[in-house]
Parts: C-alpha cells; structure tokens; sequence
C-alpha cells in the first residue's frame, strides 16, 4: 500500500480513538487527506526574546529559560499553578489556571525550556497565561521552533489533544516518513516555468514545515494555482468533449412562426443584449453541435421572452421544446405569458403540473408524444417518465440552481437525441464564480433594463417608524396600487416561521380592515390550490396586499404592486434581498422597496441593507455578497461539488483564477485530450482524482 493511502489510524501518535475523530470531525482518513489539512495561518517562531526586552504591546513571545519554581498559590476560590522562567536577563511568570496534575508531571523544576505565548499584566507584574512550553532539548522543540503553522481543529479534537499543536506533531511525523516519490508532479513543466511555481513535493513539505515566510509563501501560491488549474482544465475539457462529441439539432429555417411573431406580434423593441443573445443562440443551434448555454439576467432585462424565440427557432424546424421552472406559481405565469404572447399563432403550448390530473392530463401527454404540442411549460412534472415527446429539440430550465443535478439529467435524456439545452438564472453570477460553476458552459449576458423602466426607490427604516410606513402604504392603496409584505425564512424553525408570518398577518389586518381593505396570505404550507387562488386574486387586483414568505420571490409579474416591504431584512441575504425588490417596478409607475429592521444590527447587516440602498445593479450585488459570505453561501454552489477548494479562495484569488483559466486554455487548444508525453502526469492525475470524485451532470 502506499503512504499516501495509508489509514490515518495507523500514524504514529493517532490510534484508533482519535482516527475516529479525525474522520468525523475533519473527513481526514489517509494520510493523503492530512497532508491536505492545510495551516490557516503561521506564528513567526524564529527569534527568542529576552524577559527584559518583551514589548509591552506584542502579540506572542518566545523565550528560553531555565523552571526555578514551580507550585500551586492562591486560595480555593482563585487557585492557580505558578512557575518562574529565568532567562540571562531577568525573570517572568508562567500561569495555569487548569490541568496543574499534567503540566506538573510534565515539567522539572531546573531544566530549560522553551516557552512561547501571549504576554499580559497582573497587578503591574508581567506574565504568560497558558503558555505553550517544550523542553529545549527535544528534538521535536528544534522543530516547533521557525516559521510555525496553525491548523483549524474543533473542540472534540482538543479534548484528544489534537489541537492545531497536536496537529503540527502529528504532522512532522508524517513528513518525516513520507517518501518523496510518492508525491508526483501534476502541472506541466511549462506552467511551472511560466508561473515559476516551486516544485509539488517542496510546496507539501514547505506548507506545513516552512523555514521561513518566503518559503510558506511560496508553497501557498504553488498550491493554490494547482487547485484553481486542475479545477479550469476539468471544466474545460466537459466544454471539448462536447463540443467534439455531442452533435445537436440544426435548427436551419427562421420561417414563418418566429418572423410572424417578430414582425406582427412583439408589442416593444428588443434591447440591444437581447439581439446579441438571440444572435449567439442562433449561432449554436446552426453549428450542428449541442447548445449549452446560461442566460444570465438581472431581474426584469427580458431573459423569458429571448427564451420563447429561442423555442420558436425550434417549432419553425419541426422540433418540440419543454420550459422548466421551480414553483407551480412560476410555471403557470410563463404559460400564461407565452399563450398571450402567441395568440394567434400556429403554435399549441400545453402546462404540464401535478396540479393537472384526469382526461386533460391524458390529452395533453398524447399531444406530447405524437408531436401535436410544440410548446410544453412545467414544473419537475416534466420529468416524470408518463412525460414522454416526440422530438423534443430544445429544453429551457428557468432558475436552474433550484434544481437537482439529476433532475436536470432526467429531463435532458427525454430525447433520443441531446436536445439544445439554455438554463437561465435572474441571480447574476460574480464572473469568478460563473468561471467555476458554470465554466464548461457558454455564458450570455443581458445587461441592459428593456427602455421606459423607472428604477425602483430603496429605503431602509427602523421598525420605530412603522406608523409612518402604514401611512405611506395607505397612500399607495388610495392609488390603486398593490403592496407585498415579506416575512424571513428560517429553515431551522418552520413553525416559528408561520408564527410571525401570521402574527404579521393579524398587525396588517388591524391597520387595514376589511371590507376597506382586502389582504392576502401566502406560504409554503399551503396546497397548491390554494396558494393558486390567493395568487390569482392578487393577480386580478382583488387584494391589495398580500402578506408572505419568500414563495413570491422568483418571477412573479404583478405590474399593479408597487411596493415591496421587507420585514426583518436583516435576516435575508444580498442576493435574495434583490431577487424580492424585483417582485416590484414590472409597470410604468415608480415603486418603492422598503427594508424594515430591528434597531440593533451587526455591522454586516448594516453594509448588506447600505448596498440595497446605494445600487441597482445586480451584478455589483452579487460581488459584494460573495466577498461578504463566501463563494460557498451563494445559492446553488453547494450542491455543485466543486467548491470545495481546500486552499484556494476564487473571491481573494480572483486574479489567480484568470490566470489559471487562461493557462488551462492554452494547455487544452494544443492538446485537448492530453495525449502529449508532457502531459501524461496531469492526465493520469486528473484520472485518479475523478474516481474518487462525484460524477458531473452534464447538464452543470
């Protein structure tokens, strides 16, 4: 067996009791997975200070000295074990306020030790609380000494004495037995040389054993680039295979239903991003391989109506289409929109939900499946296997992070042959992120509001003012515009949740009382059916406002709701906040967002409710909301799979990832499937780390 996969239990120090830890609390098996537990920062520990020279304002010291004592004093209620260091200049005093029967053990009273910890005051006189101490002569202080790691451990493994010092030992145990071939290079001597990357087994040694600063720099940066590397040429190589092996529908005829549609039927302009997306569909589903394409969109740049002409590419070729989305409520709005939209036209569209049952169910699958409907608009009904098409050309998934990587595949195997597949996302993507979680797939952009759109005003109030709020509404109401109310989700406490929402409820229904007013509630816990009919009646105008939890975020389109009330807006996150505000501004009147919080809010809160405030911009939204949470927070990257970097961080690195990318590319236009001599140990690399790994959807 190989060091490397050698079971973590059968180090020198572990055991089984503290293997099982390591399993449980930091996924470390083998050896290979410890040697991947890297430090997350490093104490300088290669200078000794002199007691009399220790600064009054430092952070950590270390000293050398000679125990002169050492012993229990103080009362019962404020024991503690006290020892004195002396060192050629003066003395100083060691403090433990618990362990004293193992640090007694452990310690000799005239040997000379090496001590390094943070220096504070007690009654004017200096001391080090809860030092760490090693005898000066064991090898393993010699070691400890220099440029020094620190590693992330838990409680449960401090308890074991696995804490990030537990850990250094039981690392440069490791590293003292690991053999050197075992860690082969997997970047090609010509990114190495490009990039001037130390060699892989120096970087492993030098992370967790550096001589000094430069050297752990150094390490990093060799590491993270082979990350952020590896990461762009698996994506890049999904993107080669399919465009070398996955031929598609030829979609060769713009006739007579997408020129009617574009002439007689369109009431508005295309934005010049939307001609520029359409124009880039039309270029895939003519180059005879499989279109796969993310349509990125703010909130309200018109992604669905570029959508449905892409549909109509595909009727005009005698091919079906299917439109995904994740909501019931979603699925009946695109329907709606599409049979207006096409009125008139020679194109039949059916709605396929769970909500459809009986003889219209039947008729419509029978449609599906001898080629009568061209356009089918569902939810994940879609993929049910009764679900069956006839020539099934071109799949749209609306809001694609909702769904499941299998979902996804099920839907895209509906064809004999892969259908053209666009998924589409309103929650703009951070470039680095899109390189990572989408970076096998072609991007497009709108990014530009259809003309006549007034920008929604952003306001954020105190719950102080609530008074003057209701009044504001009030005023609204007497204009014959509509209001939506929003409650948080936490998912931790469902029923907490349906408590405040009706709590709120009830507070909205004091202050606007029927038969004056007309107010609507809607949840998650409702039946379909119902949810259907308070969203109609919102809809229709018969209610004026509507209190609910964040089932109203995604698509809904009421032009007549012109404000948009965010209770607790604390408790939502950047990019969520946007998506609710664009429940709002559909029509030609102004709108307002107003984001209501309790008086106290961390200093996070504040800057994600000051960026509501100051910017529209959906993309500037989502940057900040990956800086401020983590790429690993933003909606939909956690099941993905691939943003477990284990040192690499794309929003700090972001630069390194362009440069990775770039390198990634040059590597695969000259040899896309890595069969060049020089290649052969990042092909055999990337081979044995994908049997390891989750298998990739096609469909990302």
């Amino acid at each position: 067996m190989a060091y490397l996969d050698r079971p973590i239990e059968y180090v020198k120090g572990v055991g089984p009791q503290r293997a099982d830890l390591l399993k449980k609390e930091l996924q470390i098996f083998t050896v290979a997975d410890l040697l991947q537990h890297y430090p997350f920062r490093y104490v300088d520990r290669t200078r000794f200070t002199l007691i009399r020279d220790i600064p009054a304002d430092t952070q950590y010291v270390q000293l050398r000295g000679r125990l002169i004592t050492l012993g229990e004093v103080g009362g019962a209620s404020g024991k503690r074990l006290s020892g004195i260091l002396q060192d050629s200049s003066g003395m100083i005093e060691l403090v433990w306020f618990k362990g004293f029967r193992w640090i007694t053990r452990a310690l000799s009273v005239g040997d000379e030790y090496i001590v390094f910890g943070k220096p504070s005051y007690f009654q004017n006189r200096l001391n080090l609380v809860h030092p760490e101490i090693e005898p000066a002569s064991t090898p393993i202080a010699e070691k400890m000494q220099g440029f020094q790691p620190v590693y992330p451990s838990t409680e449960k493994l401090k308890a074991k004495g696995l804490d990030s010092k537990g850990i250094m030992r039981m690392m440069l145990k490791v590293l003292e037995d690991l053999p050197a071939y075992e860690i082969k290079e997997n970047l090609p001597d010509e990114v190495r040389k490009q990039y001037r990357l130390i060699p892989r087994y120096e970087a492993i040694r030098y992370i967790h054993h550096p001589p000094g600063e430069k050297e752990a720099n150094e390490a990093i940066r060799r590491l993270k680039f082979e990350e952020l590397f590896l990461s762009q040429v698996s994506i890049l190589q999904l993107k080669v295979g399919r465009r070398q092996h996955a031929s598609g529908y030829i979609f060769q005829n713009i006739s007579n239903v997408f020129n009617q549609f574009y002439h007689q039927h369109l009431k508005f302009e295309l934005t010049a991003a939307q001609k520029r997306v359409l124009r880039e569909i039309r270029q895939d589903v003519l180059s005879g391989k499989q279109m796969n394409r993310l349509l990125q969109g703010d909130v309200g740049s018109g992604k669905t109506i570029v959508a449905l002409m892409s549909m109509l590419m595909a009727v005009d070729n005698g091919y079906q289409c299917c439109m995904m989305a994740p909501t019931e409520i979603l699925a009946q709005q695109h329907y709606r929109n599409i049979t207006s939209m096409l009125a008139g036209l020679p194109v039949k569209t059916e709605l396929i939900t769970s909500s459809v049952k009986g003889k219209a169910r039947k008729f419509i699958l029978q449609g599906l499946q001898t080629g009568e409907v061209h356009i089918a608009v569902g939810t994940h009904a879609l993929i049910e296997e009764a679900v069956q098409f006839d020539n099934l050309g071109l799949v749209v998934i609306d809001e694609q992070h909702r769904f499941g990587v299998a979902q996804r595949a099920a839907l895209w195997e509906k064809s004999e042959h892969p259908p053209h597949i666009l998924v589409m996302t309103a929650t703009p993507i951070p470039r680095t992120l899109a390189m990572t979680l989408y970076g096998d797939l072609d991007v497009s952009v709108i990014d530009e509001l259809p003309p006549g759109r007034t920008p929604v005003i952003t306001r954020h109030i105190y719950e102080s003012r609530r008074l003057a709020l209701f009044g504001f509404l009030r005023d609204q109401i007497r204009q014959g515009r509509q209001v939506y109310v929003v409650y948080p989700l936490i998912d931790e406490s469902e029923k907490l949740d349906l408590k405040n929402l009706m709590e709120g409820y009830e507070a909205i229904i004091r202050q606007f009382p029927p038969p004056a007013y007309s107010v609507g509630v809607l949840h998650g816990r409702m039946k379909p059916e119902d949810k259907e009919l308070e969203m109609q009646r919102f809809v229709k105008g018969e209610t004026q406002i509507m209190v609910s939890t964040t089932v109203i975020e995604v698509g809904v389109d009421v032009p007549n709701a012109t404000v948009m009330v965010i209770e607790n807006a604390e408790r939502f996150g950047l990019s969520q906040l946007h998506q609710l505000r664009g429940r709002v501004g559909r029509g030609a009147s102004q709108s307002y967002c107003i984001l209501v919080s309790g008086n106290k809010l961390s200093s996070e809160a504040k800057k994600r409710l000051q960026t509501m405030v100051e910017t529209q911009d959906g993309f500037l939204i989502a940057e900040t909301d990956m800086h401020m949470r983590g790429p690993g927070d933003i909606e939909g990257t956690r099941q993905s799979g691939i943003m477990n970097f284990r040192i690499a961080d794309i929003t700090k690195d972001a630069a390194m990832l362009t440069e990775a990318r770039k390198a990634a590319q040059a590597i695969l236009e000259i040899d896309p499937h890595l069969l060049l001599p020089r290649h052969a140990a990042l092909k055999n690399f990337l081979a044995s780390r994908q049997q390891k790994a989750r298998k990739w959807s096609k469909i990302s």
